[in-house]
Parts: C-alpha cells; sequence; structure tokens
C-alpha cells in the first residue's frame, strides 16, 4: 500500500515544481500538525483546522467547499468515514487539480465543491457556487489589501454585482444536447461532470478565481499569482477622488477583455463629476492619451461602455481596429467584440455641420450601438436587433438615453512614455491637440518654453 500510495504522490505532485511542492508539503504540515498522533503513522487535518489556518480571509462556506472537495478524491478505493481528515496525498492531488490541473481534473474537484453528496448535482446549486466563488474572489482581495488603490469609499458596494457577474459565467454553461441556462425553469436541470469539465474548459475565469481563491486565502504559492495583470493599479489625480461607477467584480471583469499589456494599470482622464458635463472638456482629456475604456450610466440605471483600441482623434471619418469591442455591466454582463461586418470600430468628431458631432463606437451615422452626443448629457444606442460592428444589443434602457455619470480610463502605459522615445511633444505630432486645448479652456503651459529643434 506503501508502494501505491507514494507512487499517486509522484504521478500528482510532478505538475509542480520542487520549490512549490516543498511549499505545499510545508502547509501540509501546519494544517495537520495539532491532530498528529504516534499512535497514527497516517497525518491529516480536519475542517477544523482549515479553518483556523485561513481565519477571515475567506468566507466559512468557501473554506468548506474546498474542504469537501478534498476529502471527495478517493485515491486508493478506498472510502474514508466521515471522521477521517485529509491526508496528504488528497491535498496534494486536490492542489495539483485546482491550481495546475486539465478541465477535467479541475472539474472532477469542482463538482465535490459543488455538492458533496452522491445526488445529481442542480444547475441551481451550479448558480450557489458561482456567486460564493465571485464573492470569495472579492472578499479575499478586500481583506489582503490587493485592491491596488481600488478600496475604499470610491466604488460602489460590490455585493450588488456579484451577483451579475456569476450570472455572466453561468450564461456560458451547456447542458446536455448544447441548451444554455436561461429563464427560472432551469435551477433543476442536472449537471453532471461533463457539463462542468465544459463549463472550467470554455470560461477561463473559473480556474482564474479558484486560483486567487487559494493561493490568497490559504497563502498557498502566492507569488505565482500575476495580480498585475488581474487588478489594474488605479492612478487618480491627489485630491481628486470619486466615486467610480466601476466595482470589483465589473473591474476584474472589463480588464480581463483588454489586451493583456493593457492590463495593469488605468489612469483616469476624465470624470463629469470632476471635469464637469462639457463635450469641450471631455475631448480636452482624452484625445491622444491612448487606448482607453469608456463607462456611463444612463438615468435609467444601466451601466455599460465601450473599449477604444487606439488614440482617440477628432476627424470625420472612422478609426480604431478590430481589438475594439462594446460591454455591458448593468442590469447583465457582456463584453460584445467586432463581427466584421465592418470597420466602424471608433468615431469622433467636432465643429461640422453636415456629419454628426459626438463620439461613437459601431454601427453607422445616426444608429451607432453607442454614442455619446456633443449635447453632452445626451447619446442613443440604436442596435436593434444588434450593432452590426460588434454584434450587441441596445446597451441603454432607451434607445435615446439621458446620462450624468460618464468617466473615461487610459489603460497601459502612457502616450507621453511613448513619444518621449522620439523626443517629441504631442502637440508638435499633432496640430489638432493644439486646438483642442482651446477649445476647452486648457493652457498650453510648454508653448515657447521648448528648445527649437535642431536643423
Amino acid at each position: 500500500m506503501g508502494n501505491s500510495r507514494s507512487g499517486l504522490q509522484h504521478k500528482f505532485t510532478s505538475q509542480f515544481l520542487p520549490e512549490e511542492q516543498a511549499e505545499v508539503d510545508r502547509l501540509f504540515h501546519v494544517l495537520s500538525a495539532e491532530e498528529a498522533s504516534p499512535r497514527s503513522p497516517l497525518r491529516t487535518f480536519s475542517l477544523k483546522a482549515l479553518k483556523r489556518h485561513v481565519g477571515k480571509a475567506l468566507p466559512p462556506e468557501m473554506v468548506t467547499r474546498l474542504y469537501n472537495g478534498m476529502k471527495s478524491l478517493d485515491l486508493l478505493g478506498k472510502v474514508q468515514r466521515p471522521s477521517d481528515g485529509i491526508s496528504q496525498e488528497q491535498f496534494t492531488v486536490s492542489m495539483s487539480h485546482l491550481l495546475k490541473g486539465s478541465s477535467e481534473e479541475k472539474g472532477l474537484v469542482i463538482l465535490k465543491m459543488i455538492s458533496a453528496t452522491e445526488d445529481p448535482v442542480k444547475a441551481g446549486q451550479v448558480q450557489k457556487f458561482a456567486e460564493d466563488l465571485v464573492g470569495s474572489v472579492v472578499h479575499v482581495l478586500h481583506y489582503r489589501k490587493l485592491l491596488r488603490g481600488w478600496a475604499g469609499g470610491y466604488m460602489p458596494d460590490a455585493n450588488s454585482r456579484i451577483p451579475v457577474l456569476a450570472a455572466q459565467l453561468l450564461s456560458e454553461v451547456k447542458l446536455q444536447g448544447g441548451k444554455k441556462l436561461a429563464g427560472p425553469q432551469w435551477q433543476d436541470c442536472d449537471c453532471d461532470q461533463a457539463v462542468i469539465e465544459d463549463w472550467v474548459f470554455r470560461v477561463p475565469h473559473v480556474a482564474t478565481f479558484l486560483s486567487v481563491v487559494i493561493r490568497r486565502g490559504f497563502s498557498l504559492l502566492p507569488s505565482s499569482l500575476n495580480l498585475a495583470t488581474l487588478v489594474p493599479e488605479r492612478q487618480v489625480a491627489q485630491g481628486r477622488e470619486f466615486e467610480s461607477l466601476l466595482d470589483v467584480p465589473s473591474l476584474l471583469y472589463i480588464n480581463s477583455h483588454l489586451p493583456a499589456e493593457r492590463r495593469h494599470r488605468w489612469r483616469l482622464l476624465f470624470a463629469s463629476e470632476l471635469h464637469g458635463h462639457s463635450f469641450a472638456q471631455l475631448l480636452g482629456h482624452i484625445v491622444h492619451q491612448g487606448p482607453c475604456v469608456t463607462l456611463l450610466e444612463d438615468h435609467d440605471g444601466h451601466v455599460f461602455g465601450g473599449f477604444a483600441s487606439c488614440s482617440w482623434e477628432v476627424k470625420p471619418q472612422f478609426q480604431g481596429d478590430n481589438r475594439c469591442f462594446l460591454f455591458s455591466i448593468l442590469p447583465r454582463m457582456a463584453v460584445f467584440t467586432h463581427t466584421g461586418y465592418n470597420n466602424h470600430f471608433m468615431y469622433l468628431n467636432h465643429g461640422q455641420q453636415t456629419i454628426p458631432n459626438g463620439l461613437g463606437m459601431g454601427g453607422q451615422h445616426n444608429y451607432f450601438g453607442l454614442w455619446i452626443d456633443v449635447d453632452f448629457g445626451k447619446g442613443h444606442s440604436k442596435a436593434k436587433p444588434m450593432c452590426t460592428t460588434y454584434s450587441s444589443p441596445q446597451l441603454s434602457a432607451k434607445e435615446d438615453f439621458q446620462f450624468e455619470k460618464m468617466e473615461v480610463w487610459a489603460v497601459g502605459d502612457t502616450e507621453e512614455s511613448q513619444l518621449a522615445k522620439t523626443g517629441k511633444s504631442i502637440l508638435d505630432a499633432d496640430p489638432e491637440a493644439q486646438a483642442l486645448l482651446e477649445i476647452s479652456g486648457r493652457t498650453r503651459h510648454s508653448h515657447g518654453l521648448r528648445e527649437a529643434p535642431a536643423e
């Protein structure tokens, strides 16, 4: 039996690097120390010991789920008694499955995290698991102070949007026959292991969130988790704080869809609460600032926006590329990417008489997927049945909407750092930027102070 156990352990621990395996072993010995007995060579740990180690870093419900998932692994064909704890082999294999395993291996443990009984798992139970998982990620990021400037009174209460993100994750669950979960009638549908494996395979957020929960909740291999691409650094000028339209779930969701090189930092460019309800001010703050995320909330409480993959420029043509997308945060979370039908990704114009003046994304003139009018505070989302560019539905509650709250965030490194490599000012690069500064009432502080360029 000893040979069988060591063979199994070798098979699964080989997924860890030697230094990682040593850390897994150390954590097991910490958890099992209080229950070690000289009369029993097989060390185990209990749910009580795991909860004591985790403390307040995770909600108790998630700790119990993880314990049940580990305990369910029957490695040697020997069913454990209810009083038995988690063995070292079970702990090692479970961590290997959840942190480094395939979707099949992850699904095996997740299925028992959803329900520890032998009864068929229902879709309603999967929904509760998804909500607990999202809630645990939000909880541990707050508890470990890993929100990189987003904590405090600068965001809405995350609890109200945890079910919204969970519902987005669940929207990708495919039942037998290929049917998707839709409507209250799906709560009693069966979800077998194949359904869970397919869900884990197609929705990377599930594995990512579990990794955050384990690495930061258990304090196991935390350095292997690159939080910089999960939670971006928040940059707002000192003394200019405000309550964002973003909360933690929506931030994690939208950031995960940005190009990888743009996920590490968000820098505030414009907020109507700080800069006023002025289209000229909007232009003066967002033009030539690099890729950015725009959000707004209409008067009916719908929150939505778009990602511009290139710097905004004032010109009468469409701009951007197929990395742009539109998104919704409330009443549901979703991202809508390009269809290939046309290249109407981004549009920004001002001061013209024959074509629309405003900011738009997707669709066509007067029928944009998202439109902010030059008469600031008004817009439209004319996308019935869907936007031709992004296949997005109507994002706002009403086709023609009004709004008061709008914000724009530059994502990734600043354009200035790139221009500095060429030795040019943005004002030299584009004369239109000079005019925009004048429109918005901002002064060209560098004018007349720079050295003349070499002949």
